[in-house]
């Protein structure tokens, strides 16, 4: 579980957690659980995603994957773990230290977010799409629920931390995250093929081998660059409605785009 989760990574939901809470009033201290929870989330769904069953990868973070590093009954144990254990943290009032109907509030979110019409609903829809011609339209679909479903998570998880949330906040952050969760599939798929292994951490171009509708197969590499960069813009111009205090959330709209692993 430690060699999944503390083996490098960019630690983007959970910096998406602590923007959005800062944001909205929370302190640090509020925050650490629900961003350790949604990071704990995201590995477990890389150790899952690397198994020979899905896409069965050698390569996650610039070390080998925790099936090859062990074996692959045990990485399936370890991402189950790691899924538990997001919830234990995130549930019990000895690790979060938020009020009770905040937790709840919490787990619901997350719950909805990794679940058949979230994250696991996606990885079942890009296997089932293997080899296959996707419209635009069911690419997007697809990564909003694969990809996007959880940084729409972790945005509102640390919007929910903060005492100043309401509708309109909750809402306009859940928007942003919707925009800049489809632009970082995009810059991913971008990345697959223009980049290296070294570089990425992880394999270079294994979605064109595995035969993986991706937005460059689909637009071509101009229009999903302009693509990527239209929702960039879209998110930053989401969070204009909310004041001056959110310009490091900008900065994170750009950062998605901009990146080079």
């Amino acid at each position: 579980m430690e060699y999944a989760c503390l083996g490098g990574g960019k630690r983007f939901r959970a910096m998406l957690v602590y923007a959005c809470g800062v944001m909205t009033g929370a302190t640090l201290e509020q925050l650490d659980t629900p961003a350790c929870a949604v990071e704990m989330v995201h590995a477990y769904s890389l150790v899952h995603d690397d198994l020979p069953a899905m896409d069965n990868d050698l390569l996650r973070r610039g070390q080998p994957t925790c099936h090859i590093e062990f074996d692959e009954a045990t990485a399936v144990l370890a991402g189950d773990a790691l899924q538990s254990r997001a919830f234990e943290i995130l549930a019990s009032p000895e690790t979060n230290i938020l009020s009770a109907g905040q937790r709840c509030r919490m787990l619901e979110e997350l719950s909805k977010a990794i679940g058949s019409t979230g994250m696991a609903g996606g990885q079942a829809l890009d296997m089932a799409a293997t080899d296959r011609n996707l419209e635009t339209h069911e690419l997007v679909h697809l990564h909003r629920l694969k990809t996007g479903a959880l940084i729409e998570a972790a945005a509102v998880l640390g919007g929910l931390a903060g005492p100043e949330s309401d509708h309109r906040l909750l809402g306009s952050l859940r928007e942003y995250a919707r925009s800049i969760g489809l632009a970082f599939q995009i810059a991913d798929d971008i990345l697959d093929c223009t980049s290296d292994s070294r570089t990425l951490g992880k394999t270079a171009g294994a979605d064109s081998r595995m035969g993986k509708a991706t937005y460059v197969s689909t637009l071509g590499l101009e229009e999903a660059r302009t693509g990527a960069a239209d929702l960039s813009r879209q998110a930053i111009e989401t969070l204009d409605r909310l004041g001056d205090n959110a310009g490091f959330l900008k900065e994170l709209a750009r950062f998605v785009i901009g990146r080079n692993y």
